[in-house]
């Protein structure tokens, strides 16, 4: 019997396996712990889980090194801080395992210039950029597919704006199963139904995000209280006075969303609590709700040693590179990529 659906047969038999993880251009936000974090916590006890930081990712830009070797770790210590525990999830950096860049340069000779040319994402990118845009940003999306198909991946959380290159990873595996025999696990997106898509402050009609021009559109985990105020403060809203969830009023929805999520009540609570109350009164509850939020995990963020952390990513870069290794050495075996004896 072929090793490859032997090995495949053996891995359905395991518990289920998820893999996401955070690019590290920017601190973490609001939107990321409501949107990724928050999932991954009550995911991990489900499935066995691998969680991230794609800093590989992070260079397709200019960004400087020594920032990006900070909020590398400073975005480790959050996903510790935020509730994934590293007895039950391994948490890892991209580049600790050589094995995700590897596994790229295979599925790059495997995709079509074509299906990257469709990539949403890049097209954007590349008519802000033109003739400056990388190659590195063309391929992010096989760099994405390699970091999940290594694990053997049957879920990955991941936000809309991530579909399109998860039904990409999806096609790469389909096809080298089918040219080269069964090798990859063909993984399964989870989009939560609440709080995928946080949105920002300043524009209710674009995502949260650490890129944003005004910086009052996000806020940041480690914000303190004051500057949490003042941007809650500061957030845009929609015509009217009733405070409801309703799509044709983004804003007051987004900051509706955001109060939900963090106090766990149901859309009816919430539009209740806030029933006969004003705008000013909905920013001043939703800041000081997020302010005990953040208090708590910024305490957890200040507790974390660099020794724990060091220790945390050894530990956690040790099982994913010995899963990362298997993967790789059956997909060069069966590419025919072996060294001069004859192994990989």
């Amino acid at each position: 019997m072929d090793v490859g659906i032997v090995g495949l047969r053996q891995l359905e038999s395991m518990p289920k396996r998820i893999f996401s993880g955070v690019k590290p251009t920017g601190p973490l936000h609001l939107g990321n712990y409501l949107g990724a974090l928050r999932n991954w916590v009550e995911l991990q006890r489900q499935y066995e889980s691998f969680f991230c930081i794609v800093n590989l990712h992070a260079i397709t830009i200019p960004v400087d090194p020594d920032y990006l070797s900070a909020l590398t770790l400073e975005i480790a210590r959050l996903y510790v801080a935020a509730g994934i525990d590293p007895e039950i999830s391994t948490i890892f950096i991209q580049s600790d395992v050589p094995e995700h860049a590897e596994l790229a340069w295979i599925l790059n000779c495997s995709t079509r210039m074509s299906e990257l040319e469709r990539m949403t994402q890049y097209k954007e990118q590349a008519r802000k950029q033109r003739e400056s845009i990388g190659a590195g940003l063309f391929e992010y999306p096989v760099l994405m597919a390699a970091d999940i198909l290594l694990y053997q991946t049957n879920l990955v959380p991941v936000g809309e704006d991530q579909k399109q290159h998860l039904e990409l990873t999806r096609d790469l595996a389909i096809r080298f199963n089918r040219d080269y025999g069964e090798t990859f696990q063909v993984p399964e997106p989870y989009i939560p139904k609440v709080g995928a898509r946080i949105m920002s402050l300043s524009d209710p009609l674009k995502k949260m995000s650490k890129s944003d021009d005004d910086p009052n559109g996000c806020v940041m985990l480690l914000d303190d209280a004051d500057t949490v105020r003042r941007k809650f403060k500061r957030a845009v809203t929609d015509s009217g006075t009733q405070i409801k969830f309703d799509d044709s009023r983004p804003a007051i929805t987004n900051l509706l969303t955001i109060y939900q999520l963090l106090t766990g009540k149901a859309p009816a609570d919430v539009e209740a609590h806030f029933t006969g109350k004003g705008y000013t009164q909905l920013k001043q509850d939703l800041a000081e709700v997020t302010i005990e939020f953040l208090r708590p995990l910024q305490e957890r963020v200040r507790g974390i040693s660099a020794d724990d952390l060091r220790g945390i990513l050894e530990h956690g870069r040790n099982k994913a590179q010995g899963i990362a290794r298997a993967t790789l050495a059956q997909v060069m075996t069966r590419r025919g990529v072996v060294g001069a004896s004859g192994s990989n």
